[in-house]
């Protein structure tokens, strides 16, 4: 991968529509950033028969979710309407169109929600042109020109100027929302300011960090000689308390593990193996995870993102990168590239990384067919939270537990309240990350009209559906990919509104608008009705690979039996904890497997609400522990199916699956585990 510009990271421009170099862009709507949110915008602008264009940062359309994401983080598959069901719904059809309904990548794409990056974009494009939407690339927001408190114009830095009647930011940093003046936040509101629990610095939360103690020193033992790098030497701050940190970002890389389509993993211009010390620490303590939260893709590929104590997150690397200017962004995404390409290359390359876990890392490499431009190195950075605006309403933790409910309802969230850590500190001589939350339990619920436009004072006629009004640790449950295009949906169906009745986004007849979303197919409402929840049991035999019922598990302790048809997923019953004596219950899974191979690890649990978000599974081969992954159960993700990851296994009887319910938040399920030859 050349350096080079953050915005030349891409293919080469695409042709300009009808206007000439130097002529004003004008439209009904102007949206600046091509992510899913504002394709979902400028597409439904243009069903409602008005005229939309998108001015796009870098060269592709989609942001994230053509970005590597292509496991869709979803907090309940029944909450997702309209133009984004209608995009994941036109995956599948693309997979099925190409492969056949019975080919593995048609059960591997999971009713469109796991794709491959350039089958995203494809899609993304062909919504665009059906739509007649003219897209312009390399737009570098230079300044926004507003009278009183409307914005008549944004301009380029290379001269190019958009008029508008509305203006929509649909970028992950809004940068045109900050240039129009309107009020946002960077960083930790403390607890006490919206009255929250999980908001601020927060330590204690045990996903995410070292599972073993790991000494952060630069001669072990010693203080005075210095921390390794990517521990900071700070005071770990009272719990609750505001700052101005943001969690961390990372880049979610499509691997493939099929010879003929695999690139080596590349040795970065500035490649520092002393970034990866503590890691190396880390893996000689007998703890290896950095992988572990691979999930699958057609055609043999992954999502990898972060997961454990140390992994792609390039912690507290980012703090000046959402008010960032153009330079400093670009430096930020180069040290990014540069730490999670260096981390691949250490893990693969470095001789001090144990044999077999550099066996493993090197089955994997980049994908020639994705990304070619890159060499296989996804194009997108994931910033997962930049700013966010404060408008007369902002969502908070109070709005995810419903104990305030959004009557004007423009969509739903439903994901589990998520920070990924923010920064990596020493408590009592030992690494500890800090900033991660994971809290769920809750159903869909509303999001607010008023929290995507700003103050009527401020702005009259812009809207912001991806760095909305919200509070830090609301943002980590609202921040999901099918929610942004939920939102630019709904926010240009207000813009078309408020341009027929000639008045103020803010003034836009809520009811009027609610109606039309619903006739659109959006759901602003969670009865249960509509989706998610109840499944069908599956006859084990008729599930691939090897699959092993409840029943087939040695149990220990008082585990719960059930046969509720709609809480089992495979077999006639299932078992639970009753949410009671915590840390005495375990259930272990022993497959007799016909050989050495690698194998795919599937723990098969019905998701629902009263579920626990940090259930311990752990993957033993000889009574050596391999990995502890922890599973979220509330997660409709997969239906009731969920990767521990791909491990070499040996043959026979000498892999144990162990599900425990130690320090659980909530009812521990097991109902079954599968093993998939990969």
């Amino acid at each position: 991968m050349k350096a080079g510009s953050l915005a030349a990271l891409g293919a080469g421009l695409a042709p300009l529509p009808a206007w000439a170099k130097g002529e004003a862009v004008e439209a009904d709507l102007i949206v600046y950033g091509g992510t899913s949110a504002g394709v979902a915008a400028a597409v439904q602008m243009a069903r409602l028969g008005k005229r939309a264009v998108i001015a796009e940062f870098g060269q592709h359309m989609g942001g994230l979710t053509s970005g590597g994401l292509g496991a869709t983080d979803i907090g309940n598959r029944g909450a997702i309407g309209g133009l984004s069901r209608e995009f994941y719904r036109r995956i599948r059809d693309y997979y099925v169109t190409t492969y056949g309904a019975d080919y593995p990548q048609v059960r591997e794409c999971s009713e469109g929600f796991h794709f491959e990056p350039h089958v995203a974009e494809r899609v993304f494009k062909q919504l665009l042109a059906e739509a007649k939407v003219p897209v312009f690339y390399g737009q570098r927001l230079k300044s926004v020109k507003k009278s009183g408190n409307r914005i008549k114009e944004i301009r380029m830095e290379d001269g190019r100027v958009y008029r508008g009647a509305m203006f929509l930011d649909a970028t992950y940093e809004g940068d045109v929302m900050a240039q129009a003046r309107v009020s946002f936040a960077v960083g930790r509101e403390a607890n006490s300011v919206y009255n929250e629990t999980i908001n601020g610095i927060q330590f204690g939360h045990p996903n995410h960090n070292f599972r073993v103690p790991v000494d952060p020193y630069v001669v072990p033992g010693d203080p005075k000689s210095g921390l390794l790098k990517g521990v900071v030497a700070e005071e770990l701050g009272e719990q609750g308390a505001g700052d101005h940190r943001v969690q961390a970002y990372n880049f979610r890389m499509c691997l493939t593990n099929v010879p003929e389509n695999r690139l080596p993993f590349p040795k970065p211009n500035g490649y520092d193996p002393d970034r990866y010390e503590l890691l190396l620490r880390y893996l000689q303590a007998g703890v290896w995870e950095v992988l572990r939260l691979s999930s699958r893709m057609p055609n043999g590929k992954t999502d990898t993102n972060n997961f454990g104590g140390f992994s792609t997150d390039n912690i507290g690397r980012n703090y000046d990168y959402p008010n960032g200017d153009y330079h400093q962004r670009e430096a930020i995404f180069w040290d990014h590239v540069t730490y999670q390409q260096g981390l691949m290359w250490f893990l693969a390359n470095d001789e001090r990384v144990p044999p077999n876990i550099r066996d493993e890392v090197n089955r994997w490499g980049l994908p020639k067919d994705e990304f070619q431009e890159n060499g296989g190195w996804p194009h997108q950075l994931y910033v997962r939270e930049a700013r966010r605006m404060i408008a007369d309403v902002v969502m908070t933790e109070h709005h995810c537990r419903g104990k305030v409910k959004a009557e004007d309802s423009v969509g739903l969230a439903a994901y589990t309240m998520d920070s990924h850590n923010v920064r990596r500190v020493v408590k009592d001589g030992r690494a500890l990350n800090e900033g991660n939350v994971e809290v769920g339990g809750f159903p869909p619920y509303p999001i607010s009209y008023r929290s995507i436009v700003p103050k009527e004072s401020e702005c009259a006629n812009l809207l912001v559906p991806v760095c909305l009004s919200s509070s830090h640790i609301s943002y980590g449950s609202i921040r999901m990919e099918p929610v942004f295009m939920v939102l630019g949906q709904s926010a240009a169906t207000a813009a078309s509104m408020a341009i027929d009745a000639r008045v103020s986004l803010q003034k836009v007849d809520v009811s009027a608008l609610q109606a039309r979303l619903s006739a659109d197919g959006q759901v602003l409402d969670w009865t249960g009705a509509s989706g998610g929840g109840k499944v069908e049991a599956i006859d084990p035999k008729s599930l691939k690979g090897i699959v092993l019922d409840d029943a087939d598990a040695a149990r220990k302790g008082p585990w719960k039996a059930s046969t509720v048809a709609g809480n089992r997923r495979v077999g006639t019953g299932y078992l639970h904890d009753d949410n009671n004596a915590k840390g005495q219950l375990s259930l272990s899974y022993v497959p007799e497997l016909p050989e050495e191979a690698d194998y795919e690890v599937v723990l098969i649990s019905v998701p629902n609400a009263n579920r626990a978000t940090n259930v311990p599974v752990s993957i033993l081969v000889d009574g050596k522990e391999m990995a502890l992954v922890t599973v979220n159960q509330r997660l409709e993700e997969g239906n009731g199916f969920t990767s521990l990851g791909r491990f070499r296994l040996p043959k026979g009887k000498s892999t144990t699956v162990t599900i425990s319910n130690k320090d659980t938040d909530g009812y521990v399920v097991a109902d079954g585990i599968q093993f998939l030859r990969a």
